[in-house]
């Protein structure tokens, strides 16, 4: 192969380009913002932050300045949940910025959800999942049996 000068870039051998030529225009600006970073928030926040905190708020957005340091989370909490996160406020800065290795978040901001949404997970105990689906009225054993023990076993992992 021999070498080519091309006017946008450096010196490349020919057939190969900088990977930064093969990202989409428009992936590059979110790659920029460090979209890839609220992402890795989403994904990692019930090892992040806990299962306590993660049961009662989630990231909505995170503003960033360009330099992809001190932004803003947002976080949708449930109502009556507030003075939880509220105090837990620097606790979860600082879990994120050690999560990342830098100041990635210097302050949060709370929403508060005033009703469950359909997309939020609603407990059900035993006796209304047997009602729902009413189980005792099925006349299939092994079918009845099998759905006690699929009961049982979400009554277990949700406990």
């Amino acid at each position: 192969m021999h070498k080519k000068k091309n006017i946008k870039t450096n010196n490349y051998l020919q057939g190969l380009r900088p990977i930064s030529n093969t990202i989409p225009r428009g992936l590059r600006g979110i790659l920029k913002k460090g979209g890839h970073n609220f992402s890795n928030v989403v994904d990692n926040w019930n090892t992040i932050v806990g299962k306590k905190i993660s049961d009662n708020c989630y990231p909505i957005k995170i503003n960033a300045s360009k330099h992809v340091e001190n932004g803003v989370l947002t976080l949708m909490v449930k109502h009556g949940k507030e003075t939880e996160i509220e105090y837990e406020r620097m606790n979860i800065i600082d879990k994120i910025n050690s999560f990342f290795g830098y100041r990635y978040i210097k302050a949060i901001k709370l929403n508060i959800i005033n009703q469950l949404n359909n997309n939020t997970e609603k407990f059900i105990n035993k006796k209304n999942l047997e009602k729902k689906f009413e189980i005792n009225e099925i006349k299939d054993h092994e079918l009845k049996k099998n759905l006690q023990t699929l009961i049982k076993a979400y009554n277990e992992k949700k406990s």
